[in-house]
C-alpha cells in the first residue's frame, strides 16, 4: 500500500496524482541520505504537479509521508506521534523538491522547520545546469557560538555527498547531547536543566528610548525573579504592534526557535496582550505565554497570606482571565435542540465561564462587607483625633522597613517586590525635641501595598478597599528608592496612580531611601540637587530627622 498523501492536492490532474503516489512505495536503503533514483522521481513529480512535494523519510528508510505544498511553501504536517530521539532528533529527515529561484539554497522557512521539528536532516533537489544539485542541512550543535541554528551545505553530484548517514546521526547526537565533546552543547544542557520549567524568555514591543527600554526589561526581570522564574534570554523589537501577534512573523519564529533552542516552556510579554494576541502567540509558539498582568497576578497570588487578600487576587484573576475563556471552535458552542431546548446542556467551557461569573459576584459581595467594616474602623479611628500617617511608594523602595522603625514592629520584610499585600496599621508614639523642649505625638501609621506602572485595572479595582485607606490619611510619605537610577520615572508613577485614585490633595512628603546603596560621591551630588529628607531605613540614618518632622507636622493635635 503507497502512502497516503497529504496537503495541498486540490486541483491535482488523476496524473499528477499519480506521480506523486508513486513516491510513497519507494524504500532507501538506511545507509543513503538520497539516492538518485528518488531525487529524479521527486523532482520529476513536483515540476507536472507545479507544487513542492516533500517527503518525510524514517532512518529505515521508509516514506513515512509524501505532503504537497504550493508552488513557493512547504506545509509540513503534525508529527505528534513520531517521537523525539537520543539528542533530541526526531528520526526523520526531510527531502523536498526545491522549486526556489535561489536553489540549492534552502529557504528559511524550511530551515526554520528544521529546527523547530528536530529533523535529522533536510536534502532539497534542484535542477541545475549539470543535471540535479543537492542542498543539505542539519542542526549545528554549537549554535551560540556560532549564532547559527544549522549548518548548509550544497552538492553539484550525489558523489559528492559522501557522508554514511548512520555515523553522521550518531555523531550528531552525540554532539546535541553533549557527549562529544562540545562544551556549547554541555554549557546550554547545564543552564536548560537548572531553569526546569521556570526557564523564561522575556519579550518586549517598544517605540520608547533605549533608556526607558533598560528600565522596563529590569523591572521585568525583578518581577521574574519575585515569581521564581528565571530569565534565560531577552528579546527586543522595536515596531509598531502587530494587532494579530504585536511581534513581526519573523521575530514569532525567532521566539518560537529560541524557546526549542533553550529549552524554555515559558514565554513573558512586557505589556497587556488581548486575549486574540495570547490565543496566536500561543498557537504559533507552542508555549504557555503571560503577560505583565498576568505575571504580577501570580506574584499577589504567591504571596497573599490574609484571607481578605487572597479573596482580592482571586477576584482579580478571575476578571483578567475571563475574557481569555474564549471558544476555540464553533463545534463547541452550547448546543440545543426540540421543544425547551433538549440537547446535551452547556460545554466544558461554559461550565467553567458561568462558575467564574459566580465565583466573582460571591467574592465581589464578601469584599463589599470587609469594605464597609474598614469604612467603620476608619470612621472611629478620624473620631479619635488621632492623626493618620501613611507609608506609600513604588512596590520594594522600602516601606515595610521603614514602617518597622517607625512602629518597632515585626512586618515580613524582603528584597522582592511586593512583599506587602495586607494593610498594616500601628499606632506609635514618637518623640523629639521642638523648640527645645522633649514633646511627643502619637499617630496611627500604616503601611501600604506597593504600586507599580501599568498595574492592571481588575487589580487596582479588587484592592480599591485597600487602596481607600489612603483616603483618610493626613499626611503621605512617599517614600523613594534612590538607589535606582530610575527613581525619577517612579515618583512620577506613583503620582500617576494617586491622581486617578483622586489623592492628590493630600499633604505628602517625599522621603529618600537607601542611601547606603550609594557611593558618596552620588550622594553627595543628590544632596545638592535636593531638599529631602534623606533616610536609610535599614541602618536608622536620618530616622530621628524624620520623626522631628513628624513631630513638628502634628505637634498642633
Amino acid at each position: 500500500m503507497s502512502t497516503k498523501i497529504r496537503g495541498n492536492i486540490r486541483g491535482l490532474s488523476t496524473s499528477q496524482l499519480r506521480a506523486i503516489h508513486r513516491l510513497g512505495r519507494r524504500k532507501l536503503d538506511p545507509e543513503e541520505f538520497i539516492s538518485l533514483d528518488l531525487a529524479r522521481e521527486l523532482l520529476e513529480a513536483s515540476e507536472l504537479a507545479g507544487r513542492i512535494v516533500g517527503l518525510l523519510i524514517s532512518r529505515e528508510g521508509r516514506i513515512e509521508e509524501v505532503f504537497v505544498g504550493d508552488r513557493r511553501i512547504l506545509y509540513i504536517p503534525d508529527l505528534g506521534r513520531y517521537r523525539l530521539g537520543a539528542g533530541r532528533l526526531r528520526r526523520l529527515r526531510l527531502v523536498f523538491a526545491n522549486l526556489s529561484k535561489n536553489a540549492p539554497k534552502i529557504p528559511n522557512d524550511i530551515l526554520t522547520d528544521l529546527e523547530k521539528l528536530r529533523f535529522d536532516g533536510v536534502i532539497g533537489v534542484s535542477r541545475s545546469k549539470s543535471g540535479i544539485s543537492y542542498g543539505f542541512a542539519s542542526l549545528n550543535p554549537n549554535f551560540e557560538k556560532d549564532g547559527v541554528g544549522a549548518f548548509e551545505n550544497y552538492f553539484e553530484k550525489l558523489s559528492d555527498f559522501n557522508k554514511d548517514f548512520s555515523e553522521f546521526i550518531a555523531s550528531l547526537e552525540r554532539e546535541l547531547s553533549g557527549g562529544g565533546g562540545s562544551k556549547q552543547s554541555a554549557a546550554l544542557r547545564k543552564i536548560t536543566k537548572s531553569a526546569g520549567f521556570n526557564g523564561a524568555v522575556l519579550v518586549g514591543v517598544y517605540s520608547i528610548s533605549q533608556v526607558e527600554v533598560e528600565d522596563r526589561i529590569d523591572e521585568m526581570v525583578e518581577l521574574a525573579r519575585t515569581a521564581g522564574i528565571s530569565i534565560l534570554k531577552t528579546i527586543i523589537q522595536r515596531r509598531i504592534p502587530d494587532p494579530r501577534t504585536l511581534l513581526g512573523k519573523g521575530k514569532i519564529e525567532e521566539l518560537s526557535l529560541e524557546c526549542l533552542r533553550l529549552g524554555a516552556e515559558l514565554i513573558i510579554f512586557d505589556g497587556e496582550l488581548k486575549p486574540s494576541q495570547w490565543r496566536s502567540i500561543t498557537k504559533a509558539t507552542d508555549r504557555k505565554v503571560i503577560d505583565r498582568g498576568m505575571l504580577i497576578l501570580d506574584i499577589f497570588a504567591r504571596r497573599a497570606l490574609s484571607r481578605e487578600a487572597k479573596m482580592q487576587v482571586e477576584l482579580a484573576q478571575l476578571k483578567y482571565n475571563l475574557p481569555r475563556l474564549t471558544e476555540m471552535d464553533s463545534g463547541l458552542s452550547r448546543l440545543s435542540g426540540g421543544i425547551g431546548g433538549r440537547g446535551p446542556g452547556e460545554t466544558k467551557l461554559e461550565i467553567n465561564r458561568r462558575r467564574a461569573r459566580d465565583r466573582i459576584s460571591m467574592l465581589e459581595k464578601q469584599l463589599e462587607k470587609i469594605e464597609a467594616r474598614r469604612l467603620l474602623q476608619r470612621k472611629l479611628r478620624s473620631e479619635s483625633l488621632v492623626p493618620q500617617l501613611a507609608i506609600i511608594g513604588y512596590t520594594n523602595a522600602g516601606k515595610s522597613t521603614l514602617f518597622n522603625r517607625l512602629a518597632n514592629d515585626g512586618v515580613l520584610v524582603e528584597d522582592k517586590l511586593f512583599a506587602t499585600l495586607s494593610p498594616t496599621a500601628r499606632k506609635v508614639r514618637i518623640f523629639g525635641e521642638l523648640g527645645g523642649v522633649r514633646r511627643s505625638v502619637d499617630l496611627v501609621v500604616s503601611d501600604t501595598v506597593g504600586f507599580i506602572r501599568d498595574l492592571p485595572d481588575e487589580l487596582r479595582f479588587a484592592f480599591k478597599a485597600t487602596l481607600e485607606e489612603l483616603g483618610e490619611a493626613d499626611l503621605l510619605i512617599h517614600l523613594v528608592d534612590v538607589s535606582d537610577s530610575d527613581y525619577e520615572s517612579k515618583i512620577a508613577a506613583v503620582e500617576t496612580i494617586l491622581q486617578e485614585l483622586g489623592f492628590l490633595d493630600i499633604p505628602r512628603i517625599i522621603v529618600a531611601n537607601k542611601l547606603d546603596l550609594l557611593g558618596k560621591e552620588a550622594l553627595t551630588a543628590f544632596k545638592e540637587q535636593n531638599d529631602l529628607i534623606i533616610i536609610s531605613a535599614k541602618s536608622g540614618f536620618g530616622i530621628d530627622q524624620l520623626k522631628g518632622f513628624l513631630l513638628q507636622q502634628f505637634a498642633s493635635y
